[in-house]
């Protein structure tokens, strides 16, 4: 389903559109109002080659242990 931006603001019975909107309509839709007058066709992005991996998380975190400092009597 292509999408298009709208550059002016248009409305009708069954729909309103603001400028700089993003909408997806169907490809007559799409090549009527897509002249770069009224809206422009909005090119897909296109997938990265490879998704990057997060980093791994501490299991221990936190602080260390305090070593015992008291002295029993």
């Amino acid at each position: 389903m292509p999408r298009i931006r709208v550059l002016k603001s248009v409305g009708g019975l069954n729909f309103s559109w603001r400028r700089g909107q993003v909408v997806d309509v169907d490809e007559a839709t799409a090549a009527a109002w897509a002249d770069g007058e009224r809206a422009v066709l909005v090119e897909e992005p296109k997938a990265p080659a490879r998704a990057e991996k997060a980093t791994p998380r501490s299991r221990g975190g936190g602080r260390a242990k305090r070593p015992e400092t008291r002295t029993e009597e």
